[in-house]
């Protein structure tokens, strides 16, 4: 069972609705298709498999190695740098600033300190050794993708917090200063120095508690980084992070508007066809990288956190053979290993160590 389905602890404050987004009904965000009902007693059954019949082999036996970073390494790294801090924690520096992606360093992706899916790993860098970020780039608020003390921590550290709607509303009750928070729906967009950010849709649900499901929208984001000023030879950079997302027919759509793409960064783990209508299945991960036009595929949300049935590292062998097998370069970088997204490279299969 995804975190997704850990989202009971109440809610502390109301949430504002937003009846202008095409998106809401009644208080509430939809699908474009709507999603099957789980009900009650299926929420049961897998809340009981996950605790009770869950294999072993959903945890490596040995923690991950990981590269630590320390803030000199980020000083001094180049433009167009990216790096993987967990799960689907992405720093990535672009017209030299740092963005950083659902960022989660909690110990666990839970309401609960003392219970819930626990890190393989520790995050290559501690929070506080960050450098000033230009942006925090959220996809929705389930606990393996909003972290409150981290987001909270980065009030000072970051310019402004990019989210979709009603995201931006739990940032401020939490203390996020609200001129900080810029609050989008689904093909709205801005630019931030240059960089244009562009909130995109994803087939996915949402909700931090057992009363608010849905009343906070969920999203992709396209990122496009023009050519450098006086570069001739610069083509631009443009990247693709899909947050969490079942397969759908949005990301052809997304492709046509805005692709081909430079790096998707997709999906691809917490899956099980229980959920594919919420979480891609491999084989979708890499239909959809196609849809969208990608040229090279960095698969995200895997190996930090136990969240589903399958083998930890059944996500990085699948899409491997897949890709392998459609001539898609792929990308799977130890968590702290830096990627050049201008001229990414083949990795090694750590996972196997």
């Amino acid at each position: 069972m995804s975190a997704c389905a850990l989202s009971f602890v109440r809610t502390s404050r109301p949430l504002a609705e937003y009846p202008a987004s095409p998106q809401a009904i009644d208080g509430r965000f939809h699908n474009p298709v709507p999603r099957p009902a789980q009900g009650f007693a299926g929420f049961v059954r897998i809340l009981w498999d996950f605790t009770f019949n869950k294999p072993k082999t959903t945890v490596p036996a040995v923690p991950p190695r990981v590269l630590p970073l320390t803030r000199a390494d980020l000083d001094a790294a180049p433009d167009r740098s990216l790096y993987r801090l967990g799960h689907s924690t992405l720093l990535v520096k672009l017209r030299g600033q740092w963005w950083i992606t659902d960022p989660v360093f909690a110990e666990r992706a839970s309401p609960f300190r003392w219970m819930g899916p626990k890190r393989f790993h520790a995050p290559p860098i501690a929070l506080d050794e960050l450098p000033p970020l230009r942006g925090v780039l959220l996809s929705h608020d389930h606990y393996d993708h909003l972290d409150r003390d981290a987001v909270v921590r980065l009030a000072a550290k970051a310019q402004v917090f990019v989210t979709p709607l009603g995201v931006g509303d739990r940032l401020v009750a939490w203390g996020v200063p609200a001129e900080k928070v810029r609050q989008f729906d689904w093909w709205q967009e801005a630019a931030f120095d240059g960089l244009r950010i562009v909130s995109t849709p994803a087939q996915h649900f949402s909700g931090r508690g057992l009363f608010d499901s849905d009343r906070t929208l969920w999203t992709s984001w396209v990122l496009l980084d023009p050519p450098a000023p006086g570069e001739s030879g610069d083509p631009g950079l443009r990247l693709f992070f899909s947050g969490d997302s079942g397969y759908f027919d949005g990301f052809a759509e997304i492709g046509r508007r805005f692709g081909p793409f430079d790096v998707t960064l997709l999906e691809t783990g917490a899956y099980d066809p229980k959920w594919a209508y919420v979480h891609m299945q491999p084989a979708q991960t890499v239909q959809a990288h196609q849809d969208l036009r990608g040229r090279w595929l960095l698969p995200v949300h895997n190996g930090t956190f136990d969240l589903a049935m399958h083998a930890w590292d059944d996500p990085f062998e699948q899409v491997s053979a897949l890709a392998g097998e459609r001539g898609i370069p792929l990308a799977t970088p130890r968590m702290g290993e830096r990627i050049d997204l201008a001229a990414p490279q083949p990795t090694a299969p750590w996972w196997r160590e």
